[in-house]
Parts: structure tokens; sequence; C-alpha cells
């Protein structure tokens, strides 16, 4: 009896075009790169049926991290120094971030899982900048800057570690072209955040402090500006995954590129 029923249900299914077995097929390409901000390609297996999707928890890992650091850049409330809030480096942004990172891995969404790993290791690199157990700054110390923190040497250093991370996020950059407005503009200005933050700490090495401060203020306007379009951007993927139907806009691009849902021979003989 209970294969009969299976059987008869199972029919009226296909009737309705509700294979289940098709789902990860016919999902439409918009659709699937609007909850993966990747571009659709043909895959073997069912992941995105058998897992949650791990994009939005990635995205929030991000989000609470940068809108901290931000803020804390701009001084709100007085704030100054990112020493009480180091375990968002450590604890909050790298923690979920990889985790997504390896769940991003195992679904085969190449450009999320490249993404999320890239800002785990910036979070975890430059919460060490900010331990002061590591007294990173002593072999520059003197007597008059018993930490070194202050010194033109230690300065340039991290203005050019933030230079070198700034063009691996432009890298990024031209390929969110490839997904969507909201994405790209959030490497767009994580990309320039990260090269005024490189210039405020040059401004600072050749003593200029007052346009050093200015430069940190503004580069942590764009970080908020940054954590606020990654928490819009994780409010459209988390009501997707709900079935809540708020049809927020993403900014497709992909409708710009050839498809991408073929197999790379398919694409090459097409080429050729």
């Amino acid at each position: 009896m209970t294969t009969r029923v299976n059987t008869v249900l199972n029919h009226s299914d296909e009737e309705k075009g509700l294979n289940r077995s098709d789902t990860s097929v016919t999902m439409p390409p918009e659709l699937f790169e609007k909850l993966y901000l990747t571009p659709k390609v043909p895959q073997v297996g069912d992941y995105n049926k058998r897992f949650a999707n791990p994009t939005p928890l990635g995205i929030v890992g991000f989000v609470i991290s940068t809108y901290t650091f931000s803020i804390t850049l701009m001084g709100w409330g007085g704030a100054q120094g990112a020493t009480p809030v180091v375990g968002i480096f450590f604890f909050v942004g790298p923690v979920l971030l990889l985790v997504s990172m390896v769940f991003e891995w195992i679904m085969g969404n190449f450009f999320p899982m490249m993404a999320m790993g890239l800002y785990a290791v910036f979070w975890l690199s430059f919460g060490m900048l900010n331990l002061p157990t590591l007294q990173l700054g002593e072999p520059y110390a003197t007597t008059g800057d018993p930490t070194g923190q202050m010194s033109p040497e230690y300065n340039s250093v991290i203005g050019i570690y933030l230079v070198v991370w700034g063009f691996a996020l432009f890298t990024f950059f031209l390929f969110t072209l490839k997904v969507n407005a909201v994405f790209a503009v959030i490497f767009a200005c994580a990309t320039s955040a990260v090269w005024i933050l490189s210039s405020a700490y040059f401004r600072l090495a050749a003593g200029n402090y007052e346009t050093a401060a200015s430069l940190q203020k503004a580069g942590g306007a764009l970080l908020f500006v940054v954590a606020t379009l990654g928490w819009y951007m994780c409010i459209v993927i988390m009501a997707g995954e709900m079935r809540i139907t708020v049809n927020l806009p993403l900014g497709d691009l992909t409708r710009f590129w050839p498809r991408t849902d073929v197999d790379l021979a398919e694409a090459a003989a097409h080429r050729d």
C-alpha cells in the first residue's frame, strides 16, 4: 500500500512539473545567483538540496565585524582604538567566514568560497596588529615612544600591508562584476576604504596627524557603507531561503555575460 501511495504521489508531482529530483536543475539561474552569489554552473550532485545555504552565515560574521570596526574608526561615542573589540577579529568574523567557506567549497560555489576565505584571513591578520600583548612596535620603541607604534617605520609597514590588501580586494571586485551590483559595490567600497586607511598610516608616519585622523574617518565611513550593503544582501538571501515574498533587488549583472550553466567543454566548443 505504501509503495502504491508513493507511486501515485510521484506520478501526481510529475504531472505538475514538481519532480523533486529536478529541483537543482530547474532552479532558474537568476534565483541561484541571487541566493548563492555565484553564477550557476553544471554540478554533479544535489548539495544545494542536502545542505543549508552557508552564504548568509558568512555575511553575518563579516557585517558584524565591519560595522564594529567602522564605527570605532569614525570615533562614535568617543571610541578610540580597536583593542577592546579585538575579539571580533578572531571569534566573530573569521569563525563564521571560515565555516561558511568550507561549506561553500563542499557545495561547489567557487567565488563565495574565495571571498569568504579572503575576508577571514584579513580579519585574522588585522586582529594580530591590534593585540597589545604581541608588542609588535617594540623594535621601533624609543624613549619618547615606548610602544613604537607612533614611529614612521611601524606605520609605513602597516600602510604597505593595507596597499597590498587593496590590490587583492580590487582583483575580487573585477569578478563581482559578473554577479550583482550590490556585491560589486561592496568590494569597490572595501577596496577604496583599505587604500584610504593605508594613506592614513602613511600620513601618520609623516607626522601629519590631522590628515591621518580625517582619512581614518573617511575609511571608516566607507566601511560603514560596506557593512550596510552586506546587511541588505544578507536580508535578501535570508528572505529568499525563508520563502518570504520580499522582492528586493540586488542588481543582477549576469545577464550582461554569456551563460554559465553550461559545461566548460561545450562553452569552449561554441567559442571555437
